[in-house]
């Protein structure tokens, strides 16, 4: 029976390696939910069965999406019930749909402001600024 348990389970070692994590991070998916807690080896070894593999590997990659660990959590519930997770994944890809916008905006008006700041230096015989101010005279443009 052990012979046969020890083929089709995984150690959390074993998982983590085909997985390209580490044990800890596997752990911490179990601690998280993500992962439901595996049987126990009579040594007190965590024995994964092979679908966990599957499983550490769509959350890689709803991780590689943006999605927080809480989101995977509720994906996962809605798909281990056999229903399908399509709605509520749609519903969790359009708000990280939203919040990239958003954060690309940010990023664009960055770095809007960042070429003005390049454009406001002085191109050549760069004065040496006041005793404390950032610009030198006739360049204060740092702060606008």
């Amino acid at each position: 029976m052990i012979a046969v348990q020890e083929r089709t389970s995984l150690r959390v070692g074993e998982l983590a390696r085909i997985c390209g994590m580490s044990p800890d991070a596997v752990r911490y998916y179990e601690r998280s939910g993500l992962l439901p807690a595996p049987e126990r080896s009579p040594a007190g070894y965590r024995l994964y069965p092979s679908n966990t593999i599957e499983r550490v590997r769509f959350i890689q990659g709803c991780q590689r999406l943006g999605l927080r660990l809480n989101e995977i959590v509720d994906l996962l519930q809605v798909r281990d019930t056999g229903e399908c997770p399509c709605e509520p994944a749609g519903v969790l890809l359009r708000r990280r749909i939203d919040e990239l916008d958003r954060e690309i905006a940010r990023l664009n008006a960055l770095r809007a402001d960042l070429k003005t700041m390049v454009k406001r230096l002085p191109d050549v015989d760069c004065p040496d600024p006041l005793p404390g101010t950032w610009c030198p005279p006739g360049n204060e443009g740092g702060d606008s």
